[in-house]
């Protein structure tokens, strides 16, 4: 490969985390219009009452900072490296749609039936991804 497309994954998560944050401030705008909790509950950035239809978003976006962050310096790793050949690039994209699956059932039915599954499938694809980079690194 010779492109950026190790990138083009990590722009997808990326552009994941916006929507989720947009859906965030438009879920508290509607709870706050609603009445159900006041604005000013928001101003430490944690709301001991947040409704659940704000709070499993702003922990949807929460999970996008933990394994991700890995997904991130992998896909660094694999491109410095040299070893961001097409399985890797179809594991890092088999990694962001599950995210975006997960992401998509935690903020509407929330049904963890649905989410372990698909966290399963992000998780397997990234220790896919670290073992490429491991093996590569060691027969290089």
């Amino acid at each position: 490969m010779t492109g950026y497309e190790m990138f083009w994954p990590m722009v997808a998560h990326a552009v994941l985390v916006y929507i989720l944050y947009a859906l965030l401030g438009l879920r508290r705008q509607s709870a706050v219009k609603a009445g159900t909790i006041k604005r000013s509950q928001f101003r430490e950035n944690y709301a001991a009452d947040e409704p659940a239809e704000s709070l499993v978003v702003r922990n949807s976006i929460a999970n996008q900072f933990e394994l991700p962050l890995l997904f991130y310096a992998c896909s660094i790793a694999l491109f410095v490296a040299q070893a961001d050949n097409l399985a890797a690039v179809i594991l890092a994209w088999i990694f962001v749609a599950s995210r975006c699956a997960h992401a998509y059932v935690h903020v509407t039915s929330n049904d963890l039936r649905y989410r372990s599954p698909l966290f399963a499938i992000g998780y397997i694809a990234l220790a896919g991804m670290w073992v490429w980079l491991a093996i590569w690194m060691a027969f290089s």
